[in-house]
């Protein structure tokens, strides 16, 4: 992997700066966070925005949408936003780094007409309906059945820590069309659909976080009419087709916090000066190390991001080793925060703490550290799978 740049993609940098150091200042300000049809509202404007210039997509194929990018402008893409403070996808990022390239792998060319525009323009907000009460970790033991009945399925069942359910307009939904018998394993009886948020029979709760907010929500299926033609992947085959999906949930939709996490790792050196904190030794040697671990994971980012340009865009199992040593790093990233700020630790105006309640997620989202774990075990080492 080269990582030097050649002219054109200094020159792509420097139309990007260009354009940012424009754009930036026209934004609204932003809403409060707890706000999530403001917060829709202000993330879609920012995506029209990134469309209409030419930014959406970057580094989708061409004949997806967006611009074919090569993994070097991608990075520089991330790199540059993240410096100039740009909004992050927000309340779009199941669309933008789940469903759409997920469609774009496996859908037919009339899916892919139908869902990825209006996902790139801004238009529509997509959820993840994919875990459920009873499954836990084991996603494979979903309940949820559909049914079925001529052109469409009937669906029944729920699904929990459904992302942005409460704003969204398309759910990315697997269920299951065969029951789980000696002959046909749990895992080859599922199949991924595209269900409209607004079908009858849908039912929404959210469930409010440490933090205040209702990001995530309980869902609550009662014999929706889904219809057959929204099934990506064969029938039965969404097992596979949620392993592409996964794949880029933790191979490519955490890269841009990467960097983020670099700029606050420079921000809290630069508080811990401030506030007389930066003469303690030991706290020096972790803001060292974890300059290393941010730095060794940014290139691990571009290995990756190349990686999955050089295999036809989806991301391989080097996805799994960052998405297991990302999620410990930004925990110890904000736990060393906690120590830096004090009593602020407690402060829940401060945005820091908010990212810190945030972490503690991160080692379950995306597939737990063991599930992570156990992939990196098995399909990277070699090792045999555990009893």
């Amino acid at each position: 992997m080269d990582l030097t740049c050649t002219e054109e993609e200094e020159e792509f940098r420097a139309g990007l700066r260009s354009w940012l150091a424009d754009a930036l200042p026209q934004l609204p300000p932003r809403p409060d966070p707890t706000d999530w049809p403001g917060r829709r509202a202000y993330d879609l404007g920012w995506q029209r925005r990134l469309y209409d210039a030419g930014y959406a997509g970057l580094h989708w194929p061409v004949d997806a949408g967006g611009r074919g990018a090569t993994p070097t402008q991608h990075l520089i893409y991330l790199e540059e936003t993240e410096r100039a403070g740009a909004p992050y996808v927000g309340a779009n990022f199941v669309g933008l780094l789940h469903a759409g390239p997920t469609i774009a792998a496996e859908g037919t060319p009339e899916q892919r007409a139908r869902w990825l525009p209006p996902i790139l323009r801004g238009d529509e907000v997509w959820c993840q309906g994919f875990s459920e009460p009873d499954a836990g970790s084991d996603l494979a033991s979903l309940r949820t059945r559909a049914v079925r009945d001529g052109d469409h399925y009937i669906v029944s069942g729920s699904k929990i820590w459904t992302s942005h359910a409460e704003v969204a307009d398309w759910c990315e939904l697997l269920v299951r069309t065969s029951p789980v018998t000696e002959d046909v394993p749990k895992h080859r009886g599922i199949s991924w659909l595209a269900m409209p948020m607004d079908a009858p029979g849908v039912t929404v709760r959210p469930l409010r976080t440490l933090a205040g907010s209702t990001e995530f929500a309980e869902m609550f299926l009662d014999e929706v009419r889904v219809p057959v033609g929204n099934r990506v992947g064969d029938e039965n085959d969404g097992w596979r087709v949620t392993m592409v999906t996964l794949s880029f949930e933790r191979g490519t939709a955490f890269v841009g916090e990467v960097v983020a996490c670099r700029r606050t790792l420079a921000a809290l050196a630069a508080e811990a000066r401030r506030c007389g904190r930066w003469d303690d030794p030991v706290l020096r040697r972790r803001l060292g190390r974890l300059n290393v671990e941010f730095h060794a994971l940014w290139r691990l980012t571009q290995w990756n991001v190349s990686e999955a340009q050089r295999t036809g865009g989806v991301p391989g199992t080097g996805g799994s080793v960052f998405k297991l040593r990302y999620s410990h790093a930004r925990q110890e990233l904000y736990d060393t925060a906690a120590e830096v700020l004090g009593a602020g630790a407690l402060d829940l105006d401060q945005e820091w703490v908010l990212d810190r309640l945030s972490s503690l997620s991160y080692t379950i989202a995306a597939g737990t550290s063991q599930i992570q774990q156990n992939i990196v075990a098995e399909r990277i080492l070699g090792l045999p799978k555990g009893r």
